[in-house]
């Protein structure tokens, strides 16, 4: 059976502007706000890996990885 991949996102404060597209348009609600707005994740297991909060951030400061 194959293993089920996890999510390692990276996240780069410095770039982030606090818009909110990455957890607005997350399919599973993997990332929410934190108290500044920046995204966090507030629930891990529901990640499918779809990275849309990578591509379509603007300020490239969201990596996705699945290991």
């Amino acid at each position: 059976m194959a293993e089920k991949k996890t999510l390692q996102f990276d996240f780069n404060p410095n770039y982030c502007k606090s818009c909110g597209i990455c957890y607005g348009l997350c399919p599973k609600q993997v990332l929410g706000p934190d108290e500044e707005g920046r995204p966090q994740v507030v629930n891990r297991e529901a990640c499918i890996l779809c990275k849309m909060c990578e591509l379509r951030c603007p300020d490239f400061a969201i990596r996705v990885k699945g290991v």
